[in-house]
């Protein structure tokens, strides 16, 4: 028995290249479009690292002009 993606695969294929894209479109709202790269996994955890070690400064300590 095909899988579920096999079989999704197999139903768009059917259809015409205008059709194809609109499902596309319609899929990609489902996806995530905020994914942290590990560069941003990498500046959160040192972030917090700092944080931690109380090497952060509050709104309040900076001159804000």
């Amino acid at each position: 028995m095909p899988t579920l993606t096999m079989q999704i695969n197999s139903m768009v294929s059917q259809l015409q290249e205008p059709e194809q894209n609109l499902l596309l479109e319609i899929i990609k709202r489902f996806l995530p479009d905020d994914v942290a790269t590990q560069d941003d996994l990498a500046a959160i955890a040192l972030a917090r690292d700092e944080y931690i070690r109380g090497e952060t400064m509050s709104d309040d300590d900076i001159t804000w002009k």
